[in-house]
């Protein structure tokens, strides 16, 4: 469905996507990273509105750029908000399908749908300056699919709406992935994971990590993981985890708590215990969150680790 080539696309000699390279199927894929990554950046090549400055990005085997075939497949619901707002949502999305090609009788039926899609229901006749930001939300997201594209890209869809929205949405967007593909760029991880997306992850313009979240998280096990305990007997806790040879790092912080960091969680977890079923106390054990939420924030971390 997707795939880009050392793609690098650059602002200047300001780097906005730096070295990408990434093959994604068909399905739901999310990408994830802070505001400021290089996401929107990497939406408007993958959707022909920029080209990249070296490698290459292909959308179902082409170029996306200036391709009216390839961009006709695509539906794209940007980040920023509908600047247009005298128009109604019906009269603004009907526009938007007179320029995919659609008749005057054709474009207004696909319209309705899409809104009636979206539960806009009698605000869909109301100027749009009128509308709060979370029913202009919903009336870009109808634009973005009322031409059935073959891939759905979405940045920041959610953004603005209140939770029963965001909930049919979410519920909305899932159903559309399961017969076509969709990209969703979002800095929020329970948005993607309430998807049930792939992810992608990008920092600092650079694809750090991609695939499913069970991928991601065998990656980030890879990497050192710190566990703090709290025992009155730090020195006798930390001369047995040193001797049982699981330590990468370790950092006594006071007289009642050490940070053990290792690759090996469960020899670690198993050598405590035993400490412990030998008469050791240990208080209170510390683990970094197992969650996506906690995986992304230590890739965050790492990230920028590397950079300093």
């Amino acid at each position: 469905m997707l795939s880009l080539q050392h793609v690098t696309k650059l602002y200047g000699t300001v780097i906005g996507v730096n070295d990408v390279s990434a093959e994604l199927d068909q399905g739901a894929h999310g990408l994830l990273g802070p505001n400021g990554a290089g996401k929107t950046t990497l939406l408007g090549l993958i959707t022909g509105q920029l080209r990249p400055t070296i490698g290459s990005v292909q959308v179902f085997g082409e170029a996306p750029f200036g391709n009216r075939r390839i961009l006709a497949r695509i539906g794209y619901c940007p980040a920023a908000d509908i600047t247009e707002r005298n128009a109604t949502p019906q009269e603004w999305v009907t526009y938007l399908m007179r320029l995919s090609g659609f008749d005057t009788a054709e474009a207004p039926r696909r319209a309705a749908r899409a809104l009636e899609e979206v539960g806009l229901g009698e605000a869909c006749v109301r100027p749009l300056s009128t509308l709060s930001k979370g029913m202009r939300q919903r009336a870009k997201l109808a634009g973005a699919f009322a031409h059935e594209p073959d891939l759905l890209v979405l940045d920041e869809p959610f953004d603005g709406l209140d939770p029963i929205a965001r909930h049919d949405l979410v519920n909305l967007v899932r159903r559309w992935a399961q017969t076509r593909s969709l990209l969703v760029a979002s800095h929020l991880l329970h948005e993607v994971e309430s998807l049930r997306a792939n992810l992608a992850v990008i920092l600092g313009g650079r694809l750090v990590a991609n695939g499913s979240a069970a991928e991601i998280r065998e990656l980030v096990d890879a990497l050192p993981t710190t566990i703090t305990f709290k025992t009155p007997s730090v020195n006798n806790l930390a001369q047995i985890v040193c001797a049982a040879g699981v330590v990468e790092t370790l950092h006594i912080s006071d007289v009642n708590t050490v940070a053990v960091g290792t690759r090996q969680v469960s020899h670690l977890t198993a050598v405590v215990a035993k400490a412990v079923h030998d008469g050791l106390v240990v208080s209170e054990v510390i683990a970094e969150d197992r969650t996506l939420e906690g995986i992304f924030s230590r890739l965050v971390k790492l990230h920028r680790g590397v950079e300093q």
